[in-house]
């Protein structure tokens, strides 16, 4: 989308985000075993081997209650930013009563326009941001935009399995479990549908990873997570 189509979509997204935040957190844990604070961990580990900086400044492109932000905590400061203000009120509480190494700030921001100078970060992540841009590259060449030259970049999203038992297991458990549940515990009627719908039409690890080639990156590799229901990507800006 472009243009008008770009800002309506990204109000959607905006409110349908603002209307789950109170059960976001409860429903991430509990719709995903438990299992994406471990993604949220190795994604951590993963970015952090390739940050060539001892205390470096790192972004978190829609942070929303800062679960990432504070993974990355122990490694340098922390800038999360997010567009949906009731994912940050969470996310600032959250923060207040966690005790870590290293300052984690965060403020309101739209991952198609951040509001950073250039370069101004050694380390760009985020963590099921990217599907629900507007403009999925127009958001990588941001990213790109506010990193220094040689920094690292990691993008943690869904996928949908491709080996076959688990992917029919998964594809049933996605588009028919997982929204009735959804539904029930947050009230919202649409954002559970709207998350297995988002992870089909996203592009598959292969031509994500074009798609970060094209907005600059290089070294760019990804990483399946737990038989690829999650996909990290980790790249390093073009010097």
């Amino acid at each position: 989308m472009t243009g008008g189509g770009e800002q309506e979509q990204a109000q959607a997204v905006r409110t349908m985000f603002g209307a789950i935040a109170a059960k976001y957190d409860f429903l991430n844990h509990l719709l995903s075993g438990n299992i994406d604070r471990s993604w949220r961990t190795r994604t951590a580990r993963e970015v952090e081997r390739r940050i060539d900086v001892a205390h470096p400044r790192i972004l978190d492109v829609g942070c929303g209650t800062a679960d990432l932000a504070l993974s990355f905590s122990r490694a340098g400061a922390v800038v999360g930013c997010d567009f949906c203000q009731p994912m940050l009120a969470i996310g600032r509480e959250k923060i207040s009563r966690a005790r870590v190494p290293y300052p984690v700030d965060l403020l309101e921001g739209d991952a198609l326009c951040l509001p950073f100078s250039d370069a101004a970060f050694d380390a760009v992540v985020s963590a099921f941001v990217l599907r629900n841009l507007a403009n999925v590259e127009k958001g990588l060449h941001e990213m790109g935009r506010v990193l220094r030259s040689g920094g690292t970049l990691g993008i943690l999203d869904f996928a949908m399995p491709k080996m076959p038992v688990i992917g029919s297991l998964y594809r049933f458990y996605f588009t028919n479990v997982l929204p009735r549940i959804g539904r029930w515990v947050s009230g919202s009627e649409g954002a559970y549908t709207y998350l297995p719908q988002s992870v089909q039409a996203f592009p598959p690890p292969e031509r994500l990873r074009e798609l970060v080639r094209s907005a600059g990156f290089n070294r760019v590799e990804f990483h399946y997570f737990t038989g690829g229901i999650a996909v990290l990507h980790v790249a390093s800006k073009e010097r």
